[in-house]
C-alpha cells in the first residue's frame, strides 16, 4: 500500500519588543542566566501580570499580512501543565478566542504554487530554557533551567495540515519567515530561538480523507533539521505500517547528530491542559479603526513585492522569488537599482557572484563587503562599456576586500576597457595572422571556430578588448 504525508507546523516566533509581554523585564538575547527575571515572569505568589500592548500590536499586523480575520474581541487563557522549565505550572496563552483566525499564504515549491491555510495566530509567554548537559535531553545526566527566556512574547502560527512534503513545509516556514521580517515584528535568527517549528506528521492511504494518527516534533529551529525530521518521520511510519504495526500519538524530539527522531512522552489533546480564562487579565477589545490603522502601516509585502519586480524590472519569476525571500535581500536590490543600474543585470550579480561570496562566508547580505551603492556602480561601469563583464569579475572580487570605488579601482588596476577600434584591430590582425589553421576553418564553414579567435584577442588584450567589437572586426576581417 502506498502512503501518503500530511504535515501540520506550529510556528513559534519570538516578538522583537525590548520588554516582556507581561512584565517589564528586558528580552535581550545572550544575558547570564536568569538575570532577566522578576516576580511576575517568576510566578511568584501575589504579583500581577499586564499586557505589553506592543505584543497586541504586532499580532495583529502578523494576522493582517497572513490574511487573517482579526478578532476584535479576544483573550487569554491558562493552559496548565507541569514543566520544569515554566515556573507558575501554567503558560499564559489564547485558547478559544485568538487575536487572529482562518489566514492564508502561498508557497512555491518547484514551480508549482499551492496556498497553505493558517488556523490561527495566537499570543503567549515563552517558557524557560533547558540546558542539558549532554547534547539533548535523551542523553543527558542533568539539566539546568534558565529563566531568562520565561515571559518572551511569542506568536504562535499554526497552520492546517496541508502540507504533503519536506519541502512543502520548508517552503512555508520560509514564507512566514520573510512575511514577519517584512513587517518587523521579529528577528528571525532560528540560531537564537526567535523562530522554530513543532512539526505534526501522518501517514494515510493515497486517495483516503481520513487523517492518520500524528506524531509530533518540538522545537525545530533550522530549515535543514525540519526536512531531515520530516523526512525521516515519514520513513519510520511507513516501516511501521508496512510492518502491520500502528502509529503512536506521541512527542518525538529530532537528533540532527544521528538524524533520527526520539520516543519523548505520549502526547497531550487540548483537554489534558485544563484552560481556564485568565482572571488576571481583561480582554483584548480592539476596534476596527485600529485594524485599520495597523494595516495602513504594513510594508508591501512578499508576493506584492515579487509581483512588481517581474512587472516594472522584467525579472524572471524563479529571480523575483530569491530577491524577495527576505526583507534584506529585497531592499539591497532595490538600493542597487536606484544608483541608476540596470535591474536586470542587477539580479544576475546578486544571484550569482554576491550570493556565492556570502554563502561560502557565511554572511547574511547586511553583513556583506560590497554595499549596494558600489555593486550599482560597478554596474553601471559595464553599462558605460567601461568594463567588461569578464573584468567586472575581477573588479568584483578587488571589491570584496577592498573599500575602494569600483571606479578607482578599475583606474588603480588598469582595468579600463579597450574601446578604441584602431588598438583592437592591431591584435585581431596579430592574431589572424599566427592562427591560420582556426581562420582556414572558418572559412572553410566552420563559423564556430570564431571563438577560438576571440579568445585569442581577449587573452593578447588581458581581457580589456570589447568582446562585442572584437567579434565585429574578426567577422569584417574573415568574410571580406
Amino acid at each position: 500500500m502506498k502512503y501518503e504525508a500530511v504535515i501540520g507546523l506550529e510556528i513559534h516566533c519570538e516578538l522583537k519588543t525590548k520588554t516582556k509581554i507581561f512584565c517589564g523585564c528586558a528580552t535581550s538575547f545572550g544575558a547570564d542566566q536568569n538575570t532577566h527575571v522578576c516576580p511576575v515572569c517568576l510566578g511568584m505568589p501575589g504579583v500581577l501580570p499586564t499586557v505589553n500592548q506592543r505584543v497586541v500590536e504586532f499580532g495583529i499586523k502578523a494576522g493582517l499580512a497572513t490574511n487573517c480575520e482579526i478578532n476584535k474581541y479576544s483573550k487569554f487563557d491558562r493552559k496548565n501543565y507541569y514543566y520544569p522549565d515554566l515556573p507558575k505550572n501554567w503558560q499564559t496563552s489564547q485558547y478559544d478566542l485568538p487575536i487572529a483566525e482562518h489566514g492564508w499564504v502561498d508557497i512555491d515549491v518547484e514551480g508549482e504554487k499551492k496556498r497553505i491555510r493558517l488556523t490561527r495566530i495566537h499570543m503567549e509567554e515563552d517558557a524557560g530554557k533547558l540546558v542539558h548537559s549532554g547534547t539533548n535531553i535523551k542523553d543527558s545526566a542533568s539539566s539546568n533551567v534558565d529563566y531568562n527566556r520565561t515571559g518572551v512574547p511569542l506568536l504562535e502560527i499554526v497552520s492546517e495540515p496541508d502540507m504533503s512534503s519536506a519541502e512543502e513545509a520548508r517552503a512555508y516556514m520560509e514564507k512566514i519567515k520573510a512575511i514577519m521580517e517584512y513587517i518587523d515584528v521579529s528577528n528571525c535568527r532560528m540560531e537564537e530561538g526567535n523562530l522554530r517549528a513543532d512539526i505534526n506528521v501522518s501517514l494515510r492511504p493515497v486517495g483516503s480523507k481520513e487523517l492518520g494518527t500524528r506524531t509530533e516534533m518540538k522545537n525545530i529551529n533550522s530549515f535543514k533539521n525540519l526536512e531531515d525530521a520530516i523526512n525521516y518521520e515519514i520513513e519510520r511510519q511507513t516501516e511501521v505500517l508496512e510492518d502491520g504495526g500502528h502509529i503512536v500519538q506521541e512527542t518525538r524530539t529530532f537528533d540532527p547528530v544521528q538524524g533520527i527522531t526520539l520516543s519523548m512522552r505520549s502526547k497531550e489533546n487540548a483537554h489534558d491542559y485544563r484552560y481556564m480564562p485568565e482572571p488576571d487579565l481583561p480582554p483584548i477589545v480592539t476596534s476596527q479603526e485600529t485594524i485599520d490603522k495597523y494595516r495602513s502601516e504594513l510594508p508591501e509585502l512578499p508576493d506584492a513585492r515579487r509581483a512588481r519586480l517581474e512587472k516594472d524590472f522584467g525579472l524572471s519569476d524563479y529571480d523575483a522569488g530569491i530577491i524577495t525571500s527576505s526583507r534584506a535581500m529585497a531592499e539591497y536590490f532595490d538600493a542597487v537599482v536606484a544608483t541608476g543600474a540596470d535591474a536586470k543585470l542587477a539580479a544576475n550579480w546578486m544571484m550569482g557572484d554576491l550570493l556565492k561570496n556570502l554563502n561560502d562566508e557565511g554572511l547574511d547580505i547586511s553583513k556583506s563587503p560590497v554595499e549596494a551603492q558600489r555593486l550599482g556602480e560597478m554596474i553601471q561601469l559595464i553599462m558605460k562599456d567601461t568594463i567588461s563583464g569578464k573584468i567586472a569579475k575581477k573588479v568584483f572580487k578587488e571589491m570584496w576586500t577592498n573599500t575602494d570605488s569600483p571606479e578607482k579601482i578599475v583606474k588603480d588596476k588598469g582595468l579600463v576597457q579597450i574601446t578604441d577600434t584602431k588598438a583592437i584591430e592591431g591584435i585581431v590582425d596579430e592574431v589572424i595572422a599566427k592562427n591560420q589553421k582556426a581562420v582556414d576553418d572558418y572559412k572553410g564553414g566552420n563559423k564556430k571556430a570564431i571563438g577560438a579567435l576571440v579568445g585569442q584577442v581577449m587573452k593578447a588584450s588581458k581581457g580589456k578588448a570589447n568582446p562585442q567589437m572584437v567579434n565585429q572586426l574578426l567577422a569584417q576581417k574573415l568574410d571580406g
